[in-house]
């Protein structure tokens, strides 16, 4: 039987879910002097661990995060780091595109819910992102604005606060299990919806609604 949700908002992670984050393609290009082809995939997944590890503690600019991000990578690595070479993987996430599924997926959805990013990222990024998705965003939140990076649960309280609802009225989606569907089902936000992009296994224990783009959510919600 197929499962309709009703929500009252739907809300986003933004970057990696509805925009194709590219991260690790920066930096395998950035970094093709310094590290071998043989340890790039390693390198890059060290670099995701330490900007995990880096959104953890009191908020500060996202430039910031990512050149420590950058800069801890590195000196794990033993290879040399650029002054502020954290900067252009800042500077390259305006310039990303959505997910070839998203700009259909959101305009089908836009005509009957109100939808929400709640994203880490900050205030300058932000706009550049929504506009290339096309479609109409009731609100949009930002790490900046909440003081706070996903997954801290101070983020997901901004965003019920903000929108002046309980957590029951949202149905959250992400593909990333360790930003966003762990620390939202702490919150109190039951109905979620996972985008399996391959960047982050599912944990089906979770209980979040799995969909292998973002054209399978109208049909979670009834439409």
């Amino acid at each position: 039987m197929t499962t309709h949700l009703r929500p009252k908002y739907i809300s986003f992670d933004c970057y990696g879910t509805l925009i194709n984050f590219q991260m690790a393609e920066l930096a395998r290009e950035l970094f093709a002097d310094r590290v071998a082809p043989e340890n790039m995939q390693q390198f890059t997944t060290d670099f995701a661990r330490y900007r995990l590890d880096e959104v953890m503690g009191d908020w500060r600019p996202y430039d910031q995060l990512l050149c420590n991000s950058v800069e801890r990578t590195c000196k794990r690595w033993g290879v040399e780091y650029r002054d502020n070479e954290g900067l252009k993987f800042y500077r390259a996430v305006p310039t990303w595109a959505p997910h070839a599924d998203v700009p259909n997926a959101l305009a089908r959805l836009a005509k009957e819910y109100e939808l929400v990013i709640l994203s880490n990222a900050m205030d300058a990024q932000i706009q550049a992102s929504v506009d290339q998705l096309g479609a109409p965003f009731h609100r949009v939140y930002t790490a900046q604005q909440a003081q706070a990076y996903k997954p801290r649960l101070r983020a997901f309280e901004y965003m019920i606060d903000e929108l002046g609802c309980n957590p029951e009225d949202i149905l959250h989606v992400s593909s990333s299990m360790r930003y966003d569907h762990l620390s939202a089902d702490d919150v109190g936000i039951k109905h979620r919806a996972f985008v399996a992009r391959g960047h982050e296994p599912a944990w089906p224990v979770w209980g979040s609604h799995q969909i292998t783009d973002l054209g399978g959510l109208p049909a979670l919600v009834g439409l």
